[in-house]
């Protein structure tokens, strides 16, 4: 069997197994392609059944002697041990040459927290008086109010949507569903949007239930809320770098330096890294909708 041949079985294991995004699989696949790179530099191209711990060392060094970050060198090498542990399952190898594979050490920094002040001043920047300020708006107050990523927020569907008990449900990373609470405001404001705005649309074929559209009919870009939040935080004269996970982070830390359950928080946002117990998969909803209740500055 062949590298492509090996890739194949990879990419339907990430699709079908771990129920991965396209783009998760497509970054998979590019850091396999890396390995390969670094394979046919070699006197002999083997196969990846026929390298050792010491070739994927010299594989890390390589990465990192290309220049690149200590972040993108982790992802690659996250990568690569993913390829080999779906090796192992399918017994093409016996032992897993990656599991003593160190990856470089980050340092991380945290991205710019907006205080509560910051939120309000940015979002009266908009205007209101507009199809695109209303809409810009319940698109932030949806952003704030429930702690969204980006993509989340773009694939937001009216079906999805339930007004009636305060919730929103949402397909988060690796297509996992969760249940997450809205804010006063941004049920306010949603409502506003899709009864005065949303409705005069002509929208496009495929996007009737997409909730957030532009003047075409059509759901909206990640480049384009980037572009939106840019623009609103230099017209707010707000000095931080800020961007869409900007609000998911200040959501979060206003919650928890509110006294929220970090349990719920954690809930909310869909994370997975930091859960250790089934308990914080199966909060109650009503514990999470009196967290945000009792907790969001904006409820």
């Amino acid at each position: 069997m062949n590298w492509e041949q090996y890739k194949k079985g990879f990419k339907t294991y990430l699709q079908i197994e771990r129920a991965l995004s396209l783009n998760s699989v497509q970054s998979y696949l590019q850091d396999v392609d890396k390995l390969i790179q670094f394979v046919s530099l070699k006197e002999e191209f083997v196969g990846p059944e026929k390298l050792s711990f010491q070739d994927l060392k010299a594989f890390v060094q390589w990465i990192h002697e290309l220049g690149m970050t200590a972040n993108s060198q982790s992802r690659i090498i996250s990568g690569i041990k993913a390829f080999y542990k779906f090796l192992m399952m399918e017994d093409i190898i016996t032992i897993d040459p990656t599991l003593l594979l160190e990856t470089p050490k980050i340092s991380r920094k945290l991205p710019d927290v907006l205080s509560i002040a910051e939120i309000n001043t940015l979002l009266s920047a908009i205007e209101m008086n507009s199809a695109e300020g209303q809409r810009n708006r319940a698109m932030l107050e949806t952003l704030y109010g429930s702690g969204l990523r980006v993509t989340e927020l773009i694939n937001l569907k009216i079906s999805s949507t339930y007004l009636d008990i305060e919730f929103l449900k949402v397909i988060g990373k690796g297509n996992k569903e969760r249940l997450v609470p809205m804010s006063s405001e941004s049920i306010k404001h949603l409502k506003l949007y899709m009864q005065t705005i949303r409705s005069l649309i002509s929208i496009k074929p495929g996007n009737e239930d997409y909730i957030f559209l532009n003047r075409r009919g059509t759901k909206l870009s990640r480049v384009m809320i980037f572009m939106i939040i840019k623009s609103l935080a230099t017209k707010a004269g707000i000095k931080k770098s800020i961007s869409p996970h900007t609000f998911r982070h200040s959501f979060a830390t206003h919650l928890v330096e509110g006294g929220a359950d970090l349990r719920a928080v954690q809930e909310m946002l869909g994370h997975e890294s930091i859960v250790t117990t089934e308990i914080y998969t199966h909060l109650d909803r009503t514990f999470l909708r009196e967290t945000i209740l009792n907790y969001h500055p904006r409820s």
